[in-house]
């Protein structure tokens, strides 16, 4: 989740139209298209396999001030405390962030080519090893925590957070253990137009399903199997309805930057930020925020940069600011994390892939989309649809991406394509193993069910 950095106020939002038109900001040239990988991952003592606190000499924050001090991080406070990480004067920087677990996040950079995403995230974990080792700190890649309960986790001195916190068990049963025991991986791609953000959308939304089953990687749950292939991803299903979600309004008519923008106008608030701290407004209007009426700071008008905070705060499965979030796919490991935004670049940024995955797409109704999200997380892959399994689907997506790259023919210096990225999902695919059927068959032999061999055998 972005971390709010403070400066100049925006200008005040007189008009619905200037929301729309920052949204149609983020059109872009093909050639101007670029992707951003995002990852998160959990922070563990290497000795017991304890979770990280903030405070204290081997803590998050001490990680954080680590970073900062080695490599040239720019330190981002709140209240006093190292809250995040950025790095504008580096072309694979971006932002490290915090989530409300202690999960720590790298929100890249906008790359052009895949390999260049490898040497991003290669470099981000070599610092995080080099700080994190003397510390006795380690680093999972799990779409769920796998041994710690809720109470265990500790939690980050964000006050965001904490309207969250507060806010969350009134909207659904699961949304702290979201925030707390989830960790994600998410492509983050471009659109030309208005009309190719609606098609790149739909064949986003339509497929998440099946990004999840190939990323399925949370099968346990405080130490034992939870009988889900994705835990995370159920997760979802019993957050806040008002904010998550498959958007069944993407795929009817008129479609649009509007359409998104009234959307986004009536799912509540959670806060406001102004002079360096949060307001709670939590279940509030955009709308009325808009109008002057928000009951919480009665009198104040939203400005530009409340609504980016507004937008970050919305959790459907396929998310739009300037460009789309694919948010389907649980945390892994490093070949895991490249092959997320290898799989959305083949499939969206290639004219033919892209036309193919919206026919293979386009006659899905709502009720089957709805029923493959409802039943993926517990049974990925093997999830029966339309008379095959899930793993079918998987194959034809994973073979249109595969085309996809090899169109886009960006080689690295041993002239290799992009296509390398995807061999994960291809073993996926051939085997008929998500990640999760490895951890779990791991559990049930070598490991002899003791669940601390996952931090010793899957650290990052």
């Amino acid at each position: 989740m972005s971390t709010r950095v403070s400066g100049p106020e925006s200008p005040i939002i007189e008009s619905r139209d200037e929301l729309v038109a920052y949204l149609e900001a983020g059109s872009k040239p093909k050639s101007d298209w670029r992707v951003g990988t995002e990852h998160e991952k959990f922070g563990f003592y290497q000795q017991g396999h304890a979770p990280v606190p903030y405070e204290g000499e081997r803590g998050i924050g001490a990680l954080l001030a680590g970073l900062a001090d080695r490599f040239g991080w720019d330190a981002i406070n709140e209240k006093g405390n190292i809250i995040g990480l950025n790095r504008t004067d580096c072309a694979k920087g971006g932002l490290i962030s915090l989530e409300p677990g202690g999960q720590l996040e790298l929100s890249g950079a906008p790359l052009d080519t895949l390999h260049e995403t490898s040497q991003e995230v290669r470099q981000h974990l070599a610092e995080v090893r080099e700080v994190g080792d003397p510390l006795g700190i380690g680093f999972l890649g799990l779409g769920f925590s796998p041994k710690w309960t809720l109470a265990e986790t500790p939690v980050m001195p964000k006050e965001r957070y904490r309207i969250m916190t507060r806010y969350m068990p009134k909207r659904g049963k699961r949304g702290l253990d979201m925030m707390f025991r989830t960790a994600t991986v998410q492509a983050n791609l471009d659109f030309g137009d208005e009309a190719d953000m609606v098609r790149k959308m739909r064949v986003g939304l339509a497929l998440q399903p099946v990004a999840t089953a190939l990323f399925a990687n949370s099968p346990f749950t405080e130490g034992k199997p939870n009988g889900f292939q994705s835990y995370r991803a159920d997760m979802w299903r019993d957050t806040d309805p008002d904010r998550t979600g498959l958007l069944p309004f993407a795929f009817e008519q008129g479609m649009g930057f509007e359409r998104y923008v009234d959307y986004a106008l009536d799912v509540p608030m959670y806060f406001v930020y102004r002079d360096g701290r949060y307001i709670d407004a939590a279940g509030a209007s955009f709308r009325d925020f808009l109008a002057g009426k928000l009951g919480a700071f009665p009198g104040e008008r939203a400005t530009i940069e409340d609504w980016v905070d507004h937008l970050t705060t919305l959790f459907p499965d396929v998310r739009l600011k300037r460009f789309l979030e694919m948010r389907g796919a649980d945390a892994g490991s490093f070949r895991q994390i490249l092959a997320l935004p290898a799989l959305w670049v083949g499939l969206l940024y290639d004219g033919a892939a892209l036309d193919a995955a919206y026919a293979l797409v386009s006659d899905w109704t709502t009720e089957e989309r709805q029923a493959l999200r409802d039943t993926v997380p517990r049974l990925g892959l093997e999830t029966p649809f339309r008379g095959r399994s899930l793993r079918d689907v998987g194959r034809e997506m994973v073979d249109l991406a595969l085309g996809g790259l090899q169109r886009r023919a960006r080689l690295d210096r041993n002239g290799e394509d992009e296509r390398k990225a995807l061999a994960p999902l291809v073993e996926i695919i051939e085997e008929g193993r998500s990640p999760a059927d490895r951890l779990l068959a791991a559990y049930r032999g070598p490991w002899e069910g003791d669940i601390d061999k996952v931090f010793e055998t899957n650290a990052l």
